[in-house]
């Protein structure tokens, strides 16, 4: 089970990364909200990404 909730952290992620990426450089789907609300979004998703990388390595 902790395996799935360390993949399931990574897929949250990098949809995150990519739902917010895409709203920082084209504005969709939230028409360029504000761009630091992108940066901040994206730099906490990356580092959830990092902890469920991390915690993934150590399960093995």
């Amino acid at each position: 089970m902790p395996k799935a909730l360390t993949i399931l952290g990574m897929i949250v992620a990098l949809l995150v990364v990519l739902l917010f990426g895409a709203d920082l450089a084209i504005g969709v789907p939230f028409q360029k909200a504000k761009p630091l609300m992108d940066c901040v979004f994206i730099t906490c998703a990356g580092m959830l990404g990092y902890m469920s990388w991390s915690s993934f390595r150590e399960q093995k």
